[in-house]
C-alpha cells in the first residue's frame, strides 16, 4: 500500500461493493482518480441488475476515461478497485491507456473464496493484470481489507 490516500480510495471501493450487494449485484466497486488526486468517476458492479455480464465497474471507468480524458490524463490516472481486474477489464484498461491500478483483493484470493462457497468456475480464465497488460504499475492485494471484501462475497452468495 502506498499511503493513506490510496487506502481511503480503496475503502470507498469497498463501500461501492457493498452498495452493489445491496442492489443484488456481485460485490465490486471502483474509483478513477486523476493524477492530481481528484476523484473523476466511480461505479459499482451492475451485471445482474442490468442483465449484462460486461457491466463491471473497471470496464465502465475505462470507457468513461476514453470519452472524457486526454491520453496524457489517462496515463496519469489511477484506478482503485475492490478486486483485481478480470482479463476483460484489464484489457480495457490497457487499450485505453490508463495508468496505475491499486486493488484490495487479488483474483487468486477471490477464486479461492468462490471455490469455498461452491461457485462454479467463471467462463473466462483467471489471469493476473500483469499477464494481460505487461509492464503496468499494479499494487495489491491489501491485507487489511481482505476480510471485509471476503464477507461481502459471502453475503452476496448467501443472498443476505
Amino acid at each position: 500500500m502506498s499511503d493513506e490516500t490510496d487506502l481511503r480510495h480503496l475503502r470507498r471501493c469497498v463501500e461501492l461493493a457493498a452498495e452493489a450487494v445491496d442492489a443484488g449485484d456481485e460485490p465490486f466497486g471502483s474509483v478513477l482518480v486523476a493524477g492530481d488526486g481528484t476523484v473523476l468517476a466511480e461505479d459499482r458492479n451492475r451485471e445482474r441488475s442490468l442483465g449484462d455480464q460486461t457491466r463491471h465497474p473497471e470496464f465502465a471507468l475505462a470507457r468513461w476515461a476514453a470519452e472524457h480524458l486526454t491520453a496524457q490524463e489517462r496515463r496519469a490516472a489511477t484506478v482503485f478497485t475492490s478486486g483485481e481486474h478480470c482479463p476483460m477489464c484489464a484489457a480495457a484498461h490497457g487499450w485505453v491507456g490508463l495508468g496505475r491500478i491499486v486493488y484490495a483483493v487479488s483474483s487468486r484470493q477471490l477464486a479461492g473464496w468462490l471455490t469455498e462457497l461452491g461457485v462454479p468456475d467463471a467462463p473466462v480464465r483467471t489471469l493476473s493484470i500483469g499477464e494481460v497488460v505487461p509492464g503496468l504499475d499494479v499494487q495489491g492485494p491489501v491485507p487489511e481489507l481482505a476480510e471485509e471484501v471476503h464477507e461481502l462475497h459471502r453475503r452476496f452468495r448467501s443472498g443476505r
